[in-house]
């Protein structure tokens, strides 16, 4: 098991930008307004030659019984739980607060080794904070600027001293996941992004197939603010799959913090390689679940659609059925995407969901063989020929599959140009039939053929 390091504070004292500081990426979220962070993050941190596992936590703060201040708390004392050691983190340009000695007693209790580190220490008022915090009995303090990148060599050697050796393999990006052999990709987890308008569900379901309160969830819109990624393993397969915020329409989005979640859901979108649109069956297919399936296809990831909530939708048969026809009248773009009933809060049809992933997975990476997709496109072409345009007809010479993940197709033609676009989605709808991808985005793109003669010079008549 790699080392594990939890980041604990008050809000607002920069455990975000030092937890993307150690991880090498901006994948918290950080904002001036406190209590940003809200679930319990982790990420692969490495500092020098030492590698370990970081967690972002929310600031440690007093709420009412009950409310999401208290289930904030609760997610960081799991967090501290998990961890070998813990990083306490102080504001050093703030100096010492009484919330900063009534939690460093919190983290002595832990009984866990820990390192005190002084933020925001650049300056002539940072170096006083810092001096201030040898108050709190939890030695020396380790000054750092987590946001310009100072003091990390004081860090490492704090950091060192607890660790007996380097833990991990150096060099190892989250970009090599994308890399290998079909053997090696089958081994590694699928990526998957939950994603949907606010309230849609997404925290319960995933909660649901953890078996635990990972994440946050309220009835009040909006609790999920950064995308946080948990391992789950479903018949043997392993699978990373990352909570989002929920997206509303670009209008109604008005606060930085909330532009800065929805961005952080984008990139989500744009990292996965399964994406599950969560709709409220009460309210499904609004405008804004059909611009996010939208960008799903337009992004090149498989999507599976859940409708959520449907143990509120009583006992009525043929209603699945209604969807599928429904989905693929509104997006053809994904026409033959899966749709699946689910009940996070009840855990119905979670494991055709799972299924249903798994299974978009397999087609978003299929090959289609050479042999069968030149037959199906002599046979394509032959039943419905490419316009003529201009009084010139297009000639389409063949075609040739240029990667999966999504397939990816280029066909050779005289004049590129001047096909048209209802032409290219007639062979798109055509392959999604006779190759079996429903619902995966299939590209097509054209080339056209070079002139082996075009170089020569006509002789003169």
């Amino acid at each position: 098991m790699p080392f594990t390091i939890a980041i604990i504070g008050r809000p607002n004292v920069g455990k975000s930008t030092l937890f993307n500081r150690l991880v090498g990426q901006k994948l918290a979220l950080v904002d001036d307004e406190p209590g940003v962070t809200r679930d319990r993050r982790e990420g692969e941190g490495r500092l020098g030659d030492l590698e370990f596992t970081v967690i972002d936590t929310a600031g440690l703060d007093e709420g009412a019984r009950g409310s999401l201040t208290e289930r904030m708390q609760e997610q960081t004392e799991a967090a501290i739980g998990l961890a070998d050691a813990l990083m306490f983190v102080i504001d050093a340009r703030a100096g010492l607060t009484p919330n900063d000695r009534a939690f460093a007693d919190f983290a002595r209790r832990a009984n866990k080794p820990v390192v005190l580190v002084a933020n925001k220490a650049e300056g002539k008022h940072g170096e006083i904070g810092a001096m201030e915090s040898y108050a709190l009995g939890l030695g020396e303090p380790i000054q750092i600027s987590a946001e310009h990148g100072e003091g990390l060599s004081d860090l490492y050697d704090a950091l060192r001293a607890l660790m007996p050796e380097p833990v991990g393999e150096p060099g190892r990006t989250d970009d090599d996941d994308f890399a290998g052999t079909d053997e090696e990709l089958a081994k590694r987890p699928i990526r998957v992004a939950i994603v949907g308008r606010p309230n849609a569900g997404k925290s319960t379901l995933i909660n649901h197939l953890l078996g635990e309160e990972r994440l946050l969830t309220s009835a009040e819109a909006g609790t999920t603010r950064d995308s946080i990624s948990v391992e789950i393993t479903w018949q043997g397969r392993e699978f990373r799959v990352f909570d989002t915020a929920g997206l509303r329409r670009r209008s109604r989005i008005e606060e930085k913090l909330e532009k800065l979640s929805v961005a952080d859901a984008l990139r989500a979108v744009r990292f996965a390689e399964v994406v599950v649109l969560v709709m409220d069956s009460q309210s499904k297919f609004e405008e804004q679940d059909l611009r996010i399936a939208d960008l799903i296809e337009r992004e090149g990831r498989a999507i599976v659609v859940a409708a959520n909530k449907w143990d509120l939708m009583g006992r009525q048969s043929g209603l699945v059925s209604a969807l599928r026809t429904e989905l693929d009248h509104l997006l053809p773009q994904v026409k033959g995407a899966p749709v699946v009933a689910v009940s996070g809060l009840m855990g119905q049809g979670v494991d055709r969901l799972m299924s249903a992933i798994e299974q978009a997975y397999a087609v978003w990476n299929k090959r289609a063989p050479t042999a069968s997709l030149n037959r199906w496109f002599e046979q394509a072409v032959d039943a419905n020929p490419p316009p003529a345009v201009s009084g010139r007809r297009l000639k389409l010479n063949y075609i040739t599959q240029v990667k999966a993940r999504p397939p990816s197709f280029v066909v050779f033609c005289s004049r590129a140009d001047a096909v048209p676009q209802s032409y290219l989605r007639y062979l798109v709808n055509s392959m999604r039939e006779y190759f079996e991808l429903p619902g995966t985005p299939v590209r097509i793109s054209l080339r056209e053929k070079v002139n082996p003669f075009a170089h020569k010079r006509r002789r003169p008549s």
